[in-house]
């Protein structure tokens, strides 16, 4: 007997209820795998930026050191050329003042400057005028004086004259002027 005019229908498990239930468990399963995924590679992408962060620390630190390496050589070079312009100031300063002593009379050929003394060859009208006018400003100036002399044919005289200052002074000299010049730049 049949008291129903439709047709049984299957019953499933699977309810829509149910089916919507295991739907948005999948869906949220699916979302927090997504979400460790995600997580995982922003793990890794930030460890690979320290690491990349670390090797860029150590090559500022490498090249930090190079710079410092590389300022004290120049700072070093820095003073050398100061101390050599001091020195060639000086020795511009005496030149000129070599030539300055000369009188008019007494004719140089050639003067040889040496780190402790100076040779001069010339030409003087005779002993007494070397003697009074050149000899005895260069022995005010240089501990050794020596003095050679040759005739010439015309009655002149042709001289040599060998002048050295003692090794210790001009250290001592080149010292204190050195001394000076680092003075005047500390104040500065």
């Amino acid at each position: 007997m049949k008291y129903s005019y439709i047709k049984p229908r299957k019953k499933s498990v699977f309810t829509p209820e149910l089916q919507l239930l295991f739907v948005f468990f999948g869906i949220t399963i699916f979302m927090l795998f997504l979400t460790y995924a995600f997580l995982l590679f922003k793990d890794y992408r930030f460890l690979q930026e320290m690491q990349d962060v670390d090797n860029k620390i150590i090559e500022l630190k490498a090249n930090t050191t190079k710079m410092k390496t590389q300022i004290t050589f120049i700072e070093k070079e820095n003073l050398l050329s100061e101390r050599i312009y001091t020195q060639n100031s000086v020795l511009k300063d005496s030149i000129s003042n070599l030539f300055d002593l000369v009188p008019q009379r007494i004719t140089l050929s050639e003067a040889q400057l040496l780190r402790n003394g100076l040779i001069l060859y010339g030409v003087t009208p005779n002993k007494d005028i070397y003697n009074f006018m050149l000899q005895a400003p260069l022995r005010s100036i240089f501990h050794k004086t020596y003095s050679s002399f040759y005739p010439l044919s015309n009655g002149w005289l042709r001289f040599v004259s060998t002048n050295y200052v003692d090794d210790n002074e001009i250290d001592d000299e080149i010292g204190n002027t050195l001394n000076e010049n680092v003075e005047i730049k500390d104040e500065n």
